[in-house]
């Protein structure tokens, strides 16, 4: 069902110290970030992908025409150079703060056919907004090239393609280098030709679920559709028809999703004071601190998710934690809570089973929509919740009161199965449900569009 291709790849020159121009992806660059990268070098990939708006700019001069025009003269300076087409093996090291331990996770960089959301080809786990939409599709347009690749997941329950990529992955990688979190990326570039055709009967059989870039695929859909229009015809072998991902085994040890944790504001008192009875009988409450969090120095939130692990038991039960300024509380959802869970979707429209138990979905209908009265619209329109992936900044935030911060609602990992099956049933996960970790390098590899 996939259309998996080799990619005739551009990359900086040999030679090029990598950890000075490459960057993460568009979506989690600071302002602090970008600064920092434009003085990091001047052929840092910045200029490209997250390039400064200047004083004066206006439809001819601005941040997409600079990178336009940045992006020919790199290429006519041998700054950038293009390979001849290949796929790419991906390896990133690295460690998690809270576990240590070195991790790899594998990816396979090559061009993918574009296909719309209804064909079942690719399919997506989560909404998009307009405004990155409109961004990433100016800087297309000016560039014509896929500048960053999308994450997508696979299956491959039996290894098959594992087994199939361990070969090149004998030798040394054509580059390696660390970045500046300490996180090393090594690459390969794959030729062979039975390899290549190896890999595409693989994908003929398979989904792809897209992880991480919904914004930059639907923008590679919206893009091709232009130049189908204006050109009114688009040969199913132009590279308009193919955008550049990352595709990773949902079975890879190494694949690592985060939590992203909810802080509540701007909830009115009575609604604070009444919610808990409200969800009486839907959750057992194990309280993991009482007295108030002034004690929480002497706990952590270390303890805190340690223990939301165990109550999960191995992700067979959905369970969160409660963060509140008179203490910790595990919450485990109950039969009659999945029951209300199961009423309360399919009045709105029944959502999947799949959907129903995911741990984020249950907070954010049982408990912020009906138990807090905070509906998933203001949450999209960034009334009321805010997010943080540290766990500790969340605790902190509840017992200083900063900014208002009233609870707290601390969260296990999504499974990337659970990604896979939402997908599948064709439902979208609430407003970040999913951070994979880490992000994938910009810089490495550009996929030209023409």
């Amino acid at each position: 069902m996939a259309d998996v291709r080799p990619v005739p790849g551009i990359r900086y020159a040999p030679g090029t110290d990598l950890a000075a121009v490459v960057t993460p992806p568009y979506d989690v660059i600071s302002p602090e970030a970008q600064a920092r990268y434009y003085a990091r070098s001047p052929e840092n990939i910045i200029r490209l992908e997250l390039g400064r708006d200047e004083p004066g700019d206006d439809e001819l001069a601005n941040r997409y025409t600079r990178a336009a025009a940045t992006f020919a003269a790199w290429r006519l300076q041998g700054v950038l150079q293009q390979d001849a087409p290949a796929l790419y093996l991906y390896e990133q090291r690295f460690s998690l703060p809270a576990s240590g331990g070195e991790r790899r996770r594998l990816s396979l960089l090559a061009r993918v056919r574009v296909e719309p959301w209804e064909a079942g080809v690719v399919l997506p786990h989560e909404r998009t907004l307009s405004k990155p939409k409109s961004d990433r599709l100016k800087l297309t347009r000016a560039t014509a090239a896929t500048l960053s690749p999308i994450m997508a997941l696979y299956d491959d329950p039996r290894g098959a393609l594992a087994k199939a990529l361990a070969k090149p992955l004998k030798r040394a990688p054509e580059l390696s280098f660390s970045d500046e979190s300490d996180e090393q990326h090594r690459l390969w570039v794959v030729r062979d030709a039975a390899l290549i055709e190896r890999v595409a009967t693989f994908f003929r059989d398979r989904q792809l679920y897209i992880a991480d870039g919904h914004h930059r695929y639907e923008t590679a859909l919206a893009y091709r559709e232009e130049l189908r229009e204006a050109r009114r015809e688009l040969p199913p072998e132009d590279a308009a028809n193919f955008t550049l991902m990352a595709l990773a085994a949902i079975e890879d040890p190494g694949l690592v999703v985060l939590p992203t944790h909810r802080i509540v504001r701007g909830v009115p008192q009575e609604r604070l004071a009444e919610f808990r009875r409200d969800l009486d009988g839907l959750f057992e409450s194990a309280p993991l601190l009482t007295g108030g969090l002034d004690e929480l120095d002497g706990l952590g939130a270390g303890a805190v998710t340690e223990a939301l692990a165990e109550a999960s038991a191995g992700g067979t039960r959905t369970a969160f934690a409660l963060v509140a300024p008179d203490g910790v509380r595990i919450l485990r959802q109950t039969d009659a809570g999945r029951a209300a869970m199961d009423r309360r979707t399919g009045e709105a429209g029944a959502a999947s089973e799949a959907w129903r138990a995911l741990d984020v979905a249950v907070l954010h209908e049982l408990v912020l929509a009906q138990g807090l009265s905070v509906s998933e619209q203001s949450i999209r329109a960034g009334e009321h919740v805010t997010y943080t992936r540290d766990a500790q900044a969340a605790l902190d935030a509840v017992r200083t009161g900063a900014d208002g911060a009233q609870l707290a609602f601390l969260l296990n990992p999504t499974p990337p199965a659970a990604i896979r099956d939402v997908a599948r049933a064709g439902d979208r996960m609430p407003q970040k449900s999913t951070y994979f970790y880490p992000k994938l390098i910009t810089g490495l590899l550009i996929n030209p569009l023409w």
